[in-house]
């Protein structure tokens, strides 16, 4: 999906995506175990699909204590081959967002390519690059440090439908944020999204001790 840069905020469609991983390398052995997308138009957020997946690999430990998801509740579930033209299907003429896109667009390209499905070119917004323009007074921008910032709440904390609900909400108030700061087309947004953001870093990390990484509480989401 190409988006025009004059198109207007309100004239465009956000999917907002969520997916719980075996581990970080999507291009590799990890898999996806959770996937979820919501619809964010015209400042309604719909939940579009939401499915367990099974990843065809053994689940390590800490991803089980982490997000509640073992190998026995996603032992019945349909492996992403099985969901992937839907996920293509929802994808199609939306924006994809998600709190650290570059993670979870990862996973779910490789996912849409193991499964022989075409990958749409999709325009992204990631919800922590805008996060980090719109309300650069927050110490972090994790998830739960931007829904505490709004007082969203969140429902399942780790899983896929709870964090990507959760986002959704974020993403219509990032929004409007963005809208106030002069951001009101897709280009824009864009501007807002990454303008100043090597420089911020930069400071940001002059201040720290180097051993610290300021950036890690930020992704994965």
């Amino acid at each position: 999906m190409i988006v025009a840069p004059d198109t207007p905020l309100s004239a465009l469609r956000f999917l907002v995506v969520d997916v719980e991983t075996t581990g970080m390398r999507a291009a590799f052995e990890d898999r996806v175990t959770e996937f979820a997308a919501v619809a964010v138009e015209g400042g309604t957020t719909v939940p579009v699909l939401h499915s367990l997946v099974n990843p065809g690999r053994p689940i390590p430990w800490r991803i089980t204590e982490l997000t509640g998801i073992s190998d026995r509740m996603v032992q019945g579930a349909p492996p992403f081959g099985r969901i992937a033209p839907l996920v293509r299907r929802a994808l199609e003429d939306r924006v994809f967002v998600a709190h650290n896109a570059a993670f979870d667009w990862g996973f779910v390209s490789a996912e849409l390519g193991r499964a022989g499905e075409p990958v749409p070119p999709v325009a992204q917004l990631c919800t922590v690059k805008l996060a980090r323009r719109v309300l650069p007074f927050l110490p972090r921008r994790s998830l739960d440090h931007v829904t505490a910032h709004y007082g969203v709440r969140i429902t399942g904390r780790h899983r896929a439908d709870g964090d990507a609900v959760a986002t959704a909400e974020v993403l219509r108030r990032l929004l409007a944020d963005a809208e106030r700061l002069g951001a009101a087309t897709w280009g824009g947004l864009q501007a807002l999204s990454v303008q100043g953001t090597g420089a911020a870093r930069r400071a940001r990390r002059s201040a720290l001790p180097r051993s610290f990484d300021p950036d890690s509480f930020d992704t994965p989401a």
